[in-house]
Order: C-alpha cells, then sequence, then structure tokens
C-alpha cells in the first residue's frame, strides 16, 4: 500500500488505528520529496528536522487518543507567498530572497491550532504573476507527469509537490486561475473558494480584490477538509465575510449549465471533449444540462489585465529598498530605489508594474481601469442571471494540457490566455473547483471546471465528489514513488 497516496481521512483512520504513525508517513513524504527534487524543482525549502520533532509529537497525541483533528499529523506543502513565523517567504523573488516572516499568515494559524505538519515552502511564479512557475528567481518546477512539461502556475511548486506525493495536500494562491490552472496540469483538485471565505492576512498581495488562498489536493474531500480549516471571519483582513453558506441542490435536482464561450475558438478539441464526456455521464445520471451563454466571458482577459496589474502596481510600490527586503545602493535615494527595483524584480513583474501604473494613470484611469471596473460589476451581473436558470456552471479549467518548458516564454500574450477558463470566477468572486476528468494523447492530465454562486462553497464540493466519483481518475505521475 503506497501509503502517501492515501487520503486525509484513509490516513487518519490508520493513525487512529494505530496501524500508521505520522512520523512513518512524514518518513515516506520526505523520501518522495528527495527523490523527486532535483527533476521537479517543487520547493524552495523543505522543513526536514522540524518535522521528524513535530511528527513524533503526533505519534504521541495519536497514541494517546487526544489527536487535535483530521489534519493532525498531516504533511501539507505551503506556497512561498503565504507567511510563516520564523521562516523565509520569498515569493520567488530576488526582492525578498532574505525575508523572514515574523509572523504567521491567518490560515497558517489555523493549521498549527489542527497541528498540521508543514513540508516546506514551495516555488511560484514571482510574487504570483505566471501561468507556468518559469518566472520564478530561483529556477523552473516542472510537471511530476512529464519533466519536458510545465507544472502549471504561479502555485506549480504546490502542484508538483502533491503530483509527486511529496506532500499529502498543498496550499496555493489563485487571482485568475493559479490553483486550479497548477491542478488540471497535474492531475489533481484544485479549488478556488469564494472570495473573503479565506483570510488573505500574511498572504503577500499581488491583486487584493482578486487574490484568495486555497487547496491543492488528490481528491475532493480532501480539499473540503482543508477549507473547513482555514475558512472563516477575520478581523485583521478587511475583505473577510463571515463564512454563511448557501445550500444548493447537488443531487439530481440541480441543474446544470456549460458555457458557451469557453466551449468555442481558443479550446482545444481534447478539453472539450473532457466537458462533454462529463456532462454525457451527468445527463445519463439524470441531470439537466444546458447551454449557457455568459458573453462578457469575452472580455474577461481584457478586464483582468488592466484590474490585477493596477493591483499589483500599487501593491508593490512598497518593494523600495527603504523599509524591508532588498536594498541596492545607489548616489541618491531616488537611485536607490530604481536600482533595487531594477534588480529585485523579474522581467514578467516589472511588466505587470508598467501596464498596472500605465491604467492608473492621469488621462487613462476613467478611460482603461474605471471602465475595466465597470465591466467586471456587468460580468457579477450576468453571472448571476446565469444563477438563475442553473445551479452549477462547467467549462474546461484550461483551453489545453500543459505545455512544454519554454514554449510561451517569448509570447505573454498566449501564456495569458492560458488563463482564459479561470479568470471569469475570480472577477466574480465565486468559488470554482478543477476535477481531474481524463489524459490526453501526450499522457498529460486534463481537468473540468466546475464554478457556483458565491458562499455555496460546501454544496460545490459535494457536487464535485458525484463528478469524481463517476469519472474515478485514479492516475498519478509514475516514477516519484
Amino acid at each position: 500500500m503506497d501509503i502517501t497516496n492515501l487520503p486525509i481521512r484513509k490516513i487518519n483512520t490508520l493513525f487512529s488505528k494505530k496501524e500508521l504513525k505520522p512520523s512513518e508517513l512524514y518518513s515516506q513524504i520526505f523520501d518522495n520529496a528527495a527523490n523527486s527534487e532535483a527533476s521537479l524543482h517543487a520547493h524552495l525549502t523543505i522543513f526536514e528536522d522540524e518535522n521528524i520533532k513535530k511528527a513524533k509529537e503526533s505519534d504521541s497525541r495519536f497514541d494517546s487518543g487526544t489527536a487535535e483533528s483530521l489534519l493532525d499529523g498531516i504533511p501539507i506543502a505551503i506556497k512561498d507567498n503565504i507567511n510563516i513565523k520564523g521562516y523565509k517567504t520569498t515569493c520567488s523573488s530576488k526582492m525578498l530572497s532574505n525575508y523572514t516572516s515574523p509572523y504567521d499568515a491567518t490560515v497558517i494559524k489555523k493549521l498549527k491550532e489542527s497541528q498540521t505538519l508543514f513540508t516546506g515552502k514551495t516555488n511560484l511564479d514571482e510574487f504570483a504573476m505566471g501561468s507556468s512557475t518559469e518566472n520564478s528567481a530561483f529556477g523552473l518546477t516542472r510537471n511530476p507527469w512529464n519533466t519536458d512539461f510545465v507544472p502549471g502556475g504561479s502555485s506549480g511548486g504546490s502542484a508538483a509537490s502533491v503530483g509527486a506525493r511529496s506532500s499529502v495536500a498543498a496550499l496555493g494562491s489563485d487571482t485568475g486561475g493559479s490553483i486550479r490552472q497548477p491542478a488540471s496540469f497535474c492531475g489533481l483538485v484544485g479549488f478556488k473558494p469564494t472570495y473573503g471565505t479565506v483570510s488573505r492576512y500574511g498572504l503577500i498581495a499581488f491583486a487584493s480584490s482578486l487574490d484568495q488562498i486555497g487547496p491543492i489536493t488528490k481528491t475532493v474531500d480532501d480539499s473540503r477538509i482543508i477549507f473547513s480549516a482555514i475558512s472563516g471571519d477575520d478581523p485583521r483582513d478587511a475583505t473577510s465575510i463571515v463564512n454563511n453558506q448557501v445550500d444548493i441542490p447537488s443531487g439530481k435536482s440541480a441543474k446544470i449549465g456549460v458555457i458557451k464561450e469557453l466551449m468555442e475558438d481558443g479550446i482545444s478539441d481534447e478539453a472539450k471533449n473532457e466537458v462533454n464526456k462529463v456532462t454525457e455521464i451527468l445527463k445519463s445520471n439524470g441531470y439537466e444540462v444546458k447551454e449557457i451563454s455568459i458573453p462578457i466571458i469575452e472580455l474577461a482577459i481584457s478586464i483582468y489585465y488592466l484590474i490585477a496589474p493596477a493591483e499589483c502596481s500599487a501593491n508593490l510600490a512598497r518593494f523600495d529598498g527603504v523599509r524591508y527586503g532588498l536594498r541596492v545602493d545607489g548616489n541618491t535615494s531616488y537611485e536607490m530605489m530604481e536600482n533595487t527595483r531594477a534588480e529585485g524584480f523579474g522581467k514578467e513583474v516589472k511588466r505587470r508594474i508598467l501596464l498596472g501604473t500605465y491604467a492608473l494613470s492621469a488621462g487613462y484611469y476613467d478611460e482603461y481601469y474605471g471602465k475595466a471596473l465597470q465591466a467586471r460589476k456587468e460580468m457579477i451581473d450576468e453571472f448571476t442571471k446565469a444563477f438563475d436558470e442553473v445551479d452549477y456552471l462547467i467549462s474546461p479549467t484550461t483551453p489545453t494540457q500543459a505545455f512544454k518548458a519554454g514554449e510561451k516564454t517569448s509570447n505573454p500574450l498566449e501564456m495569458y490566455m492560458s488563463d482564459l477558463c479561470t479568470i471569469p470566477a475570480n472577477l466574480a468572486g465565486l468559488p470554482a473547483i478543477s476535477i481531474p476528468t481524463g489524459i490526453t494523447n501526450e499522457n498529460l492530465p486534463l481537468g473540468v471546471q466546475v464554478m457556483s454562486r458565491a458562499l455555496s462553497d460546501h454544496s460545490l464540493l459535494n457536487f464535485s465528489e458525484i463528478i469524481e466519483k463517476e469519472i474515478q481518475f485514479n492516475q498519478q505521475p509514475k516514477g516519484w514513488v
């Protein structure tokens, strides 16, 4: 039995029955990381010594029947834009290469209360800006299914870690698809909760109105367990909301909509086929499925790449060499700041700062950023109308399977289109999940995305689990375990 491939509830049962010790699980997890890290580069830091001690403490709690939670002793990887007190949080940037966090993010505090083990910090696109994890200042991460291909981004390290069974699950952040897209590329479940249900306190901000922390897991139930542990109102996050869940049908009375605009040009036949496969299964099980048009989705990329860079420009203004992070000297304070930002930020981050600064500049704010905000409101309204007709919306998670490393680095627009299907959920603040459903002709996984109305996260997870059980996707990359 491959214990690292087991879901969280099964692992917890084995712990409780004393048929497996947390220290034994962690030992195997660490061995998997050691075997795969040179090829994948999923992690920036691995917390080996600390976890040996904490795993033994978990052993003792299960021996005495005093385990804290389902996550007690479960090794979870953490994306390196989420603060853990006493450890580096680099955001995969030279700018923060020597920054050690003085505090815990709220999600980390909650997981510590659950006695979760943190396997380490995972690689990402610098400041979470990218779709391939090729923009890291510390080297690219590769796909565990085939190392010629990218794992997706920006949470590519987290997805690669779970894919290679170097962690049982991982936390990522999702601004335009950065949990769901790498989950799809790596054959995993990626869940972006409703905006505000999980505190962003301690997450290094990219675009504050879009960023959301969520899990990357092997199963839908694993995502449910982690979401339940990390969600909840937080007074330290002004955008946090009370998690008053809306109950919508997940059984055969549920109505399903297939998003018309995400089944047209720009979507590969293989990606469309996965959606068709899922909808045919649902129809055969008595679900009503129909096509739903949300025309403004065609503008999603344009809206996103005005709003997100604008917020990025504002959020990253703090990295100036004065307060913390990298400092490169100059003859004047202005020159010092200029040198610091020139050397500290990578190419893609600079590109988005420039786009955002332009959109916010005098004479262009109303023309670009203001109109983008108006269009975002229209998108929210169109989704609201869609959910008056159906309970869930289905689409491809990604337009294509994973692409080869280096394939899109010279064409930013083509790279940005990788998030075509995922961005709308961020703009509308909706919960969305990617479920692995099939394997392409190149033996790479593909996923299907499901969205639902705001604050229906638990219903979405319940419905997604029905799809998961019908599909029975149980394949995993070879050669790491």
